[in-house]
């Protein structure tokens, strides 16, 4: 039976996980909202960048989309500086008996242990109260920091350390927000970014660094954050923005779950806005950037993961794999009990719905 969807919110992930609604005969797309006040009254498509029109028009309120009567809610809208809001209207469609899929609040990928309790409350009693389900990811925190590992370590017959990378250029990526408000590129190099504020990783890291611990079977006694930056040699532009001289111009950052005083599980970041700064650091296998399991056990693993697109670079490329991995959930997601659904609970996803079959 094909499931009625409806999308919030169509920026940079937001327009990709659009295009997959338009053109996955699995969906049938019945409202989108924006909270750009141009984007309202435009066609779904334009939206998504097809040359196609759905007769499906942007809205400008999450009343009206719900007033479409979606089965689920694909939900795309910024929650990493807007939290408590993206948390808001999570419970607003689970109150209505929507079911709700997306990338925020990134916090409730695995909200145990990270977010406060009776915030976790609050959104289980509007999924019991609407019947409904929400299930959050990304790429890392995503699949790539727990699905990834976690089939790997079911390999093992010993698991002494998980540690998983991402490692990108970033020069292309033109989200100034997430760019230079929460990461801090091109602040001065005194200045303590958002992102980097004590307990802001492992508050947004934690629910990976959790719920790798969960599938393992241990548990978490501490998180430890590091981070560290790299000034510009010189002043030069990138897609979010200007970098001047001697601002921070390159990050490297982990999140560290430690067990019995050893470090058990880590997700390290190294973020680049030019190829050549700090070549000591990690550096990715291929390209502008890629995502790397290593385990140490035994069997040990190094295992690297370049995503590639043929509409854009590794950072398109990346978003696009978020995106995947979203809307191919909403049929488990659907067949799911009410309440805040993990990886740890769906069944393995297998790629089922996406083989394109000539026609």
């Amino acid at each position: 039976m094909t499931i009625r969807v409806a999308q919030v919110a169509t920026g940079n992930a937001g327009r990709l996980t659009l295009r997959q609604l338009i053109a996955d005969d699995r969906f049938e797309l019945v409202a989108v909202s924006t909270s750009s006040p141009d984007k309202v009254g435009v066609d779904a498509g334009r939206l998504a960048g097809l040359d196609v029109t759905t007769g499906i028009v942007a809205v400008g309120s999450l009343d009206e989309l719900v007033a479409a009567a979606p089965d689920c809610v694909v939900y795309c809208a910024m929650g990493d500086t807007r939290p408590v809001e993206a948390t808001a209207d999570v419970r607003r469609l689970l109150e209505a008996g929507i079911d709700v899929v997306g990338s925020a609040p990134g916090t409730l990928q695995f909200p145990w242990g990270t977010m406060p309790q009776k915030v976790i409350d609050r959104v289980e009693e509007s999924a019991r109260a609407g019947g409904a389900t929400v299930y959050i990811t990304g790429v890392d925190p995503g699949f790539a920091s727990d699905l990834l590992p976690l089939a790997l370590a079911s390999t093992c017959q010993r698991v002494e350390q998980i540690t998983c990378y991402e490692l990108a250029d970033y020069a292309t990526y033109d989200g100034a927000e997430v760019m230079f408000d929460l990461m801090g590129f091109g602040k001065p190099l005194g200045e303590t970014p958002l992102l980097f504020l004590p307990g802001v990783l492992g508050f947004a890291w934690g629910t990976a660094i959790r719920m790798m611990a969960a599938g393992l079977g241990i548990e978490v006694d501490e998180i430890v954050e590091h981070w560290e930056a790299e000034p510009a040699p010189e002043s030069y532009d990138i897609a979010a923005g200007r970098i001047e001289q001697g601002t921070i111009a390159a990050l490297k950052f982990s999140i560290t779950g430690m067990v019995s005083g050893r470090p058990a599980i880590v997700v390290q970041h190294v973020t680049r806005t030019r190829d050549d700064l700090r070549p000591d650091w990690a550096r990715p296998a291929s390209g502008g950037g890629s995502y790397r399991v290593e385990i140490t056990g035994e069997p040990s693993y190094v295992v690297d993961i370049v995503p590639s697109s043929e509409h854009g670079d590794h950072n398109h490329a990346a978003i696009v794999a978020a995106c995947g991995r979203i809307v191919n959930a909403i049929p488990d997601v659907r067949a799911a009990a009410p309440g805040i659904v993990t990886t740890l609970d769906l069944p393995l996803p297998t790629g089922r719905g996406t083989v394109a079959v000539p026609r």
